[in-house]
């Protein structure tokens, strides 16, 4: 039985050297120490987080609520050290109980669980359990920590924890494999109705640099802008999850309907994209996101925005996981369980310049983002992003996080309208700040963001509110640039958020590496266009 107080302490020790491998050696000697019980739950709150990340289980609880019962705790005259410590195990079960209260009086029952947790708790306990809440606990970057240190505990390659990772698509249950079946984490498997991360792309400039990358020829699809979908099939039962990895089933009967009538598989997992099509054109991709998060209006958007199909990858297939064949096999055994082709992602293999950029046209003008490119020989990597898919859009966009947002004035007024836009360094595991941004946005936009905003507070400073890094946009700009005023090291120029991407999590959002590589090869561009000049 561990306390949360040594949680905590390890917590404080990681901080605080320097050295990488000692950090791993911390982790990997706590965690070896726990029982099966404690080393998902311990794994998750080192990582920041309270659940998995397939769990659709929330808190349910604001920073007003925080305040409220830290607030009753803080001036309570019963020092909180007196009483008995708090297990991890004590820690993450009243957490639960705080996810499951609902209905009326809720918010009071959730407070006062909170109270009774923090009233159990030391100072430093307190501290780490709201960074915890907030999402901002930082060991530097933690999950690369305990993923190493899983391999330390199981000794077995970095390869293997990064493929169980891929596949369970939660470091808790990672690190439960290293501890009680090493052996397993090389060879992991998906398993129905468990959604994984979807596979992820880079971006790309031009047709020829889709050559350079990925030679000939290449296996072109169009680029939908629709819904991100994982389906799994077994017979007869079908369940959709979100990219976020949410259950969405009962918002998309027709894409139920059309797997039923046109998938002839007894178990599979599929990805595709939906979007629905009226007078000729795609609705836009805010419009299709109120399908699956409005409630009271599906039977109205059922039939408004009938959704189409387009399945573009399979990676499981009547019990055989499918991750580390070649795209070119999958899509082969894609096209043979799927009866109807108006069901697959339109696809072309070409082998010249000229045939591409017709095809990559032809997207264009039936109004779809452009295309992607799709290593032929390339594994499916769930949750990764990299080269082996590249996507070549008319328009040149970054997805950032929000991190604070200051109040408005004039006809803004009364909303959160200036955002501090964020892209996620790699090695810190932070949200480092790229510039502002308060265009892009309808009133009613600015509405609805204030409120979520606000529901993610942590503090708030003069005119700004600082936020957990929840919320994704995706954001236009003209041009990447250095800045000393940015902690990124780079702004981005006449920035503006093109939509909301309620559908992405923050780990999906544009990585400081990527984009400092996109500002090296603008001006790499811009040099060669002034020599042929």
């Amino acid at each position: 039985m561990a306390f949360f107080r040594d949680l905590v302490e390890v917590a404080d020790r990681v901080t605080q050297v320097a050295s990488r491998k000692e950090k791993i050696r911390l982790l990997a000697e706590f965690l070896e120490k726990l029982s099966p019980e404690e080393v998902p739950i311990a794994a998750r709150f080192l990582a920041g987080e309270v659940f998995p990340e397939y769990d659709t289980k929330e808190l349910g609880v604001g920073y007003s609520s925080l305040k409220q019962a830290y607030s009753v705790v803080r001036h309570a005259s019963i020092l909180p050290i007196a009483v008995q410590p708090l297990t991890i195990t004590e820690v993450y079960r009243t957490l639960e109980r705080i996810a499951g209260a609902t209905g009326e009086g809720s918010k009071n029952k959730k407070i006062k669980l909170l109270q009774s947790l923090l009233s159990r708790m030391e100072q430093r306990e307190i501290d780490f359990l709201l960074r915890v809440l907030f999402g901002e606990v930082r060991i530097g970057a933690s999950k690369g920590l305990l993923l190493e240190a899983a391999s330390k505990i199981a000794n077995v390659p970095i390869s293997d924890v990064l493929h169980a990772y891929m596949v369970l698509s939660d470091v808790g249950d990672v690190l439960l494999m290293a501890r009680e079946k090493p052996s397993m984490l090389g060879r992991a498997e998906l398993n129905l109705f468990h959604p994984v991360k979807p596979m992820l792309a880079d971006m790309a400039y031009s047709v020829e640099e889709l050559f350079q990358e990925h030679g000939a020829p290449l296996y072109l699809e169009y680029k939908y802008d629709g819904i991100r979908l994982q389906i799994h099939i077994d017979s007869g039962r079908v369940e959709v999850f979100s990219r976020r990895l949410n259950r969405i089933t009962e918002f998309v009967p027709d894409v139920v309907e059309k797997v039923l009538g046109n998938v002839k598989a007894e178990k599979a997992i599929l990805d595709g994209e939906a979007l629905a099509v009226v007078d000729g054109k795609p609705v836009a991709f805010q419009d299709l996101l109120k399908r699956v998060r409005r409630k009271r209006e599906r039977e109205k958007f059922f039939r408004e925005l009938p959704f189409q199909l387009h399945l573009f990858d399979v990676i499981y297939i009547n019990g055989r996981t499918l991750v580390k064949e070649t795209y070119s096999s999958r899509r082969s055994i894609l096209q043979e369980i799927v009866t109807s082709d108006e069901l697959l992602a339109k696809m072309k293999i070409v082998y010249e310049k000229e045939e591409a950029e017709n095809f990559y046209k032809e997207a264009l003008s039936e109004n779809h983002e452009g295309v992607m490119s799709k290593r032929a020989s390339s594994f499916y990597k769930p949750g990764i992003r990299g080269s082996d898919w590249l996507k070549l859009k008319s328009y040149d966009t970054i997805d950032c996080v929000i991190i604070a947002a200051e109040w408005g004035h004039g006809r803004r007024s009364g909303w959160l309208s200036n955002y501090h836009l964020g892209v996620l360094d790699e090695e810190s595991g932070k949200f480092l700040s790229v510039g502002k941004t308060f265009k892009g946005l309808s009133d009613a936009e600015f509405e609805e963001m204030t409120k979520k905003l606000l529901q993610l507070k942590t503090r708030e400073e003069g005119y700004t509110v600082y936020v957990k890094p929840e919320i994704v946009v995706e954001v236009d700009y003209s041009e990447i640039q250095r800045s000393k005023r940015y902690p990124s090291g780079f702004a981005l120029r006449f920035a503006r958020i093109r939509r909301i991407r309620f559908d992405k999590s923050p780990d999906e959002a544009t990585t400081l590496g990527e984009l400092r590589r996109r500002y090296l090869q603008k001006m790499q561009n811009k040099e060669l266009d002034e020599e042929e000049g």
